[in-house]
């Protein structure tokens, strides 16, 4: 990783600084060798887990680590492109003041309907072409929305109005997932096209649509489009985990830093989630094993 980011990833995990971590630019390359790193240690404890694994997905970046797990990508490439796509994406949300809010909604809560007026009030502070949009299902009556920094102002201000039970902004650079990242478009697309992708040997899925990728265009395709687009993530729980009624649900793991997916998949789908086990790089082996 240190070869090809060009700096010493390992020590800026462990040691920080924090806030040069937390950077886009480090964070997502962070994210995804940390999350191949405890794929390594799940292999060293369990290799039968990774063995007889059916299926993968990874959430935003960790959806490349997902695709060098299941053979579609080689991880020195992989990693380039997630440097790539990082930078750009932190040069894109430097250019307009922007951000991500995390919204916990009532049963009556109209998303849409909240993202138009938020666009409403931004074009009459004079601001041309807001964006304010869901960037992230998460799970039922939870959703991530971004875009221009006054339009998530206005929705936090008038969380009541909406049926927001909680609106918390993200400690995020900038809105991600939405058309306000098209300048990060073309870098990766460039990459991509560079790079050899093969048809993967596991289903993966797609955060663009929640589907199975087909093939190694496909592959090409959607990566790129997922910069734009919202990460469709509750949608991919239920299509990793439909079935037939009476059919025992998978071992789950969730390899990486945190145990948000856990968190996630537990509102989403609570039988799932009892088969479900969390895998960090950084644990000790007595713990994991427990």
């Amino acid at each position: 990783a240190e070869k090809v980011l060009g700096y010493d990833l390992l020590s800026l995990c462990l040691e920080g600084p924090r806030d040069v971590l937390d950077r886009t630019q480090h964070c997502q390359p962070a994210v995804f060798v940390a999350s191949l790193a405890a794929v390594e240690k799940l292999n060293h404890l369990q290799p039968e887990v990774v063995e007889r694994c059916v299926a993968a997905a990874g959430y935003s970046v960790g959806e490349f680590a997902a695709l060098v797990f299941a053979g579609a990508l080689g991880f020195a490439e992989a990693l380039y492109a997630v440097k790539v796509r990082a930078e750009a994406m932190q040069k894109a949300s430097e250019a307009v003041p922007s951000g991500m809010l995390s919204v916990v909604g009532r049963r009556e809560a109209d998303y849409k309907f909240a993202c138009l007026e938020a666009r409403e009030h931004c074009e009459s502070l004079g601001i041309e072409n807001p964006v304010c949009t869901v960037s992230n299902y998460l799970f039922p009556d939870s959703r991530v929305i971004a875009g221009h920094l006054q339009a998530l102002e206005f929705l936090q201000e008038n969380a009541r109005k909406y049926y927001f039970k909680r609106a918390k902004m993200l400690p995020v650079s900038g809105a991600f997932h939405t058309s306000l990242m098209e300048p990060a478009v073309e870098p990766l697309a460039e990459v991509l096209k560079s790079i050899e992708i093969q048809k993967p040997l596991l289903c993966v899925y797609s955060n663009v649509d929640g589907k199975k990728y087909m093939h190694s265009k496909h592959i090409q395709k959607l990566l790129v489009k997922q910069v734009v687009s919202p990460v469709l993530w509750e949608q991919t729980m239920h299509s990793v985990y439909e079935r037939k009624q009476g059919t025992e649900f998978p071992y789950t793991y969730e390899v990486g830093p945190g145990n948000q997916l856990g968190a996630i998949l537990k509102q989403c789908n609570l039988k799932a989630w009892k088969q479900y086990k969390h895998v960090d790089a950084l644990e000790d082996e007595e713990a994991a094993e427990t």
